[in-house]
């Protein structure tokens, strides 16, 4: 496994899918983040902290220097729950109680939880884009308008990566008018 490889495709994938989601600072961003799949292995079979660290140090500085929270995925064993940032979460929202372990949260939600301030888990959140790396499926955690984006890479290791942003949804059927710059729109 070479991890300079791996941290610098999450990097450069990273970097590419901010560019085309127009977030705004204090915007959430999800990452599913198979490090089996990464090394080759089937989801859930090899999980690897050396892998998970790798990715993780390729975003983490990109997303800080953009001012975005990060929402790590756990794996299915936790019910694909998220950690964050307990800052990024408004007063309301229902924090879960779980630490992320190798195999039950898989090893990018670990890597995650002990580099951040003050770890929480939640059961679903609604991020403006994200990252699936090796299937992980983080559809769910994202606006309800997914938008696929294309970066310049199909692969971190050896797992299929997936990017997508969202925009707003379009109502009001033929009378509506509609902004054309729906990538930024104000909160």
């Amino acid at each position: 496994m070479d991890t300079e490889q791996i941290r610098t495709q999450a990097e450069t994938a990273v970097r590419e899918l901010l560019q085309a989601a127009h977030l705004q600072r204090g915007d959430i961003f999800v990452v599913g983040c198979s490090s089996s799949e990464i090394l080759g292995e089937r989801i859930g079979r090899g999980s690897s902290l050396e892998a998970a660290q790798a990715v993780y140090s390729g975003i983490m500085p990109v997303l800080r220097e953009n001012g975005l929270f990060l929402a790590a995925q756990c794996c299915e064993h936790l019910n694909r729950a998220l950690i964050v940032e307990k800052s990024a979460l408004a007063p309301w929202t229902e924090i879960v109680n779980v630490i992320p372990q190798p195999h039950a949260g898989g090893s990018f939600a670990v890597t995650a939880y002990q580099d951040m301030k003050d770890p929480v888990a939640v059961e679903s959140i609604r991020a403006g884009a994200g990252m699936d790396i090796g299937g992980t499926l983080i559809g769910m955690h994202l606006r309800p308008v997914a938008v696929p984006v294309r970066v310049s890479l199909s692969h971190i290791g050896s797992a299929t990566l997936i990017c997508a942003r969202t925009r707003p949804k379009y109502i009001g059927g033929s009378r509506a008018v509609y902004r054309t710059d729906d990538l930024e729109v104000p909160r």
